[in-house]
C-alpha cells in the first residue's frame, strides 16, 4: 500500500490537525505509561521543523458519546509538554482546548506561533466521532488547512478524526503511520521463511480471521491464552471450567479441518497450568491438554508447550505476536507469556514483531525491547493488517 505523504511545502505555515493515539493508562489523574506519547514526537518535531502550526486530536477511553472527566485528556497535555522539556525540543510549550470542535478551537489555533502545539479534548465526547458523522468530521475540519494521521492504532476504525476529516483536508500519513506500515507489510508480504506466528489472548473470535488468513502461508501458528479451550473442545476435549466461545465451536472444526490439509502446523500446547480460582487459588497444577479436571480452568501454557513454543520461535526467521499465553496480569500465571518474549528475544537473526497491549508489555518488563525488530503501537490494528483486512485509516490516505 502507498500512502500519501507531506513535504515542507504541504504544511509550512499552514495550520495542521494531527490523529495522535493518546489513548493511554492513567492513574491518580496522571498518565501511567507514555510510550504512545513518546512514539508521537518524532512525527510532531518534523512538522514543526516545516513551520507548521500543530492542533493535535485523540481518543481516550470509551465515553460513549458523553463528556467524562475521568477520560479527559488535560493530564495527557501535561505528560506531552515534560516529554517535549526533556528532549529539549524547541517548543514553546502545550496549551490544552477543552473541546475539538467550535468556537474555542479555533480562538485557540487562531494567535498560535510556531513552536506551540495545541492539543484537543478527547473527541469521543461527540458521539459524531464513532459515527463518523459527516457534520462532526466538517466541524473538526473547518479550522485547519492540512491533516495529518499519525494514529496507526486506530487506523482499523472508521471515524470521524480517522476517516471522515480526510474528505475536507488534504491528508497525509504520519511518520508512525509509515513505520507500522513497513514493519507489518514486511510479515504479512514477503516474510523470510520460516515464518511463524504466536497469537493468544481470552476470545478465539478475535482471532479467526488471522488463524483463517495464516493457513497456508505461515510454517507454523503456536496457540496459547484462553482461546486454546474453544479449539480444544473442538478437538473434543474436556476443558473444564476454562473459558470456551461455545457459538464458536463449529467454526474452529472447520478452522482445524483446513490446517489439517495444509502446509501449516497449528500448534496447541500439549500441557496447561490449571486452577480452581482466579480470586483465590487453592490449586495450581500442571496438566495434559486432554487431561484438565471438571473443576479446574486452564490459566496458561504448560512447561512443555513453553519448551515447544520457544523450538519454533528458535528456528524462525519472521516472528509475529499478538496476545498472551495465560492470564499475564496475575502472578504465577505469566509464566508462558514470559518464556515465550525471552525465546523471542533470544532470536536475534529473525525480524520479529510484538503487538498488542499484554505482549508488548512484557517485551518491556523484560528489558527485551531492543531486541525486538518492532514493537507496535496497534495492537487491534495490526492484528487485522496482517490478516489481510482493509484498514479505513489506510485506505483514506492511500494513493
Amino acid at each position: 500500500m502507498r500512502l500519501r505523504t507531506y513535504n515542507q511545502e504541504d504544511v509550512n505555515g499552514k495550520k495542521v490537525l494531527v490523529r495522535v493515539d493518546f489513548n493511554v493508562p492513567l492513574k491518580n489523574g496522571e498518565v501511567a505509561d507514555d510510550t504512545r506519547i513518546t512514539e508521537s514526537v518524532p512525527n510532531l518535531l518534523r512538522l514543526l521543523g516545516f513551520g507548521a502550526r500543530l492542533a493535535l486530536v485523540s481518543h481516550l477511553g470509551r465515553p460513549r458519546g458523553e463528556r467524562k472527566p475521568e477520560y479527559s485528556l488535560e493530564p495527557v497535555a501535561h505528560a506531552l509538554e515534560r516529554i517535549l522539556k526533556a528532549r529539549r525540543a524547541k517548543v514553546s510549550g502545550v496549551t490544552f482546548v477543552r473541546d475539538c470542535v467550535g468556537p474555542e478551537v479555533e480562538r485557540a489555533i487562531a494567535p498560535r506561533w510556531r513552536g506551540d502545539i495545541v492539543l484537543l479534548e478527547n473527541s469521543r465526547f461527540h458521539p459524531g466521532e464513532e459515527n463518523n458523522d459527516p457534520g462532526f468530521s466538517a466541524r473538526l475540519a473547518a479550522p485547519f488547512d492540512a491533516y495529518v494521521n499519525d494514529a496507526f492504532g486506530t487506523a482499523h476504525r472508521a471515524h470521524a478524526t480517522t476517516v471522515g476529516v480526510t474528505a475536507h483536508l488534504p491528508s497525509f500519513a504520519g511518520m508512525l503511520v509509515l513505520k507500522e506500515v513497513t514493519a507489518l507489510t514486511r510479515v504479512a508480504e514477503k516474510p523470510r521463511r520460516p515464518f511463524v506466528v504466536l497469537t493468544g489472548g481470552k476470545k478465539v473470535s478475535d482471532k479467526l480471521p488471522l488463524l483463517q488468513h495464516l493457513c497456508g502461508r505461515a510454517e507454523a501458528v503456536l496457540v496459547g491464552g484462553a482461546m486454546v479451550f474453544t479449539l480444544a473442545r473442538a478437538r473434543g476435549l474436556a476443558t473444564g471450567k476454562s473459558l470456551v466461545q461455545e457459538d464458536h465451536i463449529d467454526a474452529c472444526k472447520a478452522l482445524l479441518q483446513n490446517y489439517q490439509d495444509s502446509t501449516t502446523k497449528l500448534v496447541l500446547p500439549e500441557d496447561v497450568v490449571v486452577t480452581d480460582d482466579l480470586r483465590e487459588p487453592k490449586l495450581k497444577e500442571n496438566r495434559a491438554l486432554d487431561s484438565i479436571g471438571e473443576d479446574e480452568m486452564g490459566v496458561d501454557i504448560g512447561p512443555q508447550a513453553r519448551q515447544s513454543f520457544a523450538n519454533h520461535l528458535s528456528r524462525a526467521c519472521t516472528v509475529f505476536w499478538n496476545g498472551p499465553m495465560g492470564v499475564f496480569e496475575q502472578k504465577p500465571f505469566d509464566a508462558g507469556t514470559i518464556a515465550v518474549a525471552r525465546a523471542i528475544a533470544a532470536n536475534k537473526s529473525a525480524f520479529s514483531v510484538v503487538g498488542g497491549g499484554e505482549s508488548v508489555e512484557a517485551v518491556k518488563k523484560l528489558g527485551f525491547a531492543d531486541a525486538v525488530s518492532h514493537l507496535s503501537t496497534g495492537g487491534g490494528a495490526s492484528l487485522e493488517f496482517v490478516s489481510g483486512q482493509e484498514l479505513p485509516g489506510l485506505k483514506a490516505l492511500a494513493i
